[in-house]
Formats: structure tokens, sequence, C-alpha cells
């Protein structure tokens, strides 16, 4: 009997960190010492990875608890002039509140496994999330960007023709203009010429 009493209390004081296990570890007051390396083996074991994994199946085990709570709202009949069984009432009513109980306990556990997630991250630099994302370049995208590439550098092919052309341009409005010069003054020396003679 005194064994059994011992457990439970053992049960007591390691609820304050099974809560955050799934297979909880002994109280140190409970510990035998046929298992001394156990606990320090849990506590190697429990890293952010088996946390988060821990964490997915409380939320889980929320989840169901939840639609087991439900269930039985939905079962149970409202006192409306139906026959009225008192056994019945009392064992759903145990039931739901077991359930509550529990969900209490699982909400417990998931904030005790969220702070300690944030406790061991906490010195983390944060990763963006496209870094994350494994990336394969494929085919196409190669193709998209050689054909990009293509289409950047004749459009500077085209800009550079169209410069080379607008200077083309002012240098034979340049050059119109010395000719136009020169047949003035080739004018005005024949007609000095003819004058003289």
């Amino acid at each position: 009997m005194s064994g059994g009493k011992h457990a439970t209390a053992c049960i007591r004081q390691s609820s304050s960190f099974a809560v955050s296990m799934t297979t909880p570890p002994l109280a140190p007051g409970c510990m035998t010492s046929q298992f001394p390396g156990q606990q320090a083996q849990a506590a190697r074991d429990v890293n952010t990875a088996s946390l988060c994994r821990i964490g997915q199946e409380t939320v889980q085990d929320i989840v169901l608890r939840t639609m087991e709570i439900f269930q039985l709202l939905r079962n149970m009949q409202l006192p409306n002039g139906v026959t009225y069984h008192p056994t019945t009432h009392q064992d759903r009513l145990g039931k739901l509140q077991e359930h509550l109980r529990m969900l209490s306990v699982l909400f417990r556990k998931l904030r005790l496994v969220y702070d300690k997630c944030i406790e061991n991250c906490a010195g983390l630099e944060p990763v963006p999330p496209e870094q994350l994302i494994p990336y394969v370049e494929d085919d196409s995208s190669k193709l998209d960007e050689r054909s990009a590439n293509q289409m950047r550098s004749a459009s500077e092919e085209r800009r550079e023709v169209l410069e080379v052309n607008k200077k083309l341009r002012q240098k034979n409005q340049q050059l119109k203009q010395i000719m136009d010069q020169l047949r003035n003054l080739i004018w005005e020396i024949n007609s000095m010429l003819a004058v003289r003679s």
C-alpha cells in the first residue's frame, strides 16, 4: 500500500516536467539506485526537434479530446420531458469533466514545450524560410535567362546603332554646311576673277 502512495507522490512530483515529454522522467526522490543514468540520458535526448514532435503530438491529443467532448455533448439529451437516468447522466458528466481536466493538462504541457523551444532557440539567428526550401534550377529557367540575356544584348545593340546613326546625321549636316560654304567661296572667287578680266 505504501508503495502505491510512494508512486503517486512520485507522479505528482514529476508532473510539472512530465508534461513536457511523452515518457516523463522520474522525480529525483523517486529514482532507484538501479537507474542512475536514465535521467541524464532522457535530458540529453530531449532536443528542440523532439520537443517539436512532442508539441505536435500534444496538439493532436488536444484536437482528439476536443472532438470527444463535442461527441459527448452531442449525445447528451436536454431534460425536456425525456426520461431522465441519473446514473447515465452522472457517467457522462464524469467523462466530460475528465476530458476537460485532461485538456487543461495538455494545454499546460503544450505551454511548457513552447517555453522550452523558445528557450532553446533564443540564441539562434532567424533564417529566412526561402533558404530552407531546396531549389533545383530547371532547364526552362535557364532558357528564360538565356533569352532574357539575348533580348538585353539585342536592345543594347539597337541603342548603339541608333546613337551611331544620330552621330552620322550630325556629321552629314556639318559636311553639308562646309560644302555649302566652299561652294559660296568658290562662287565669290570666280565672280571676282570674272570682274577683273
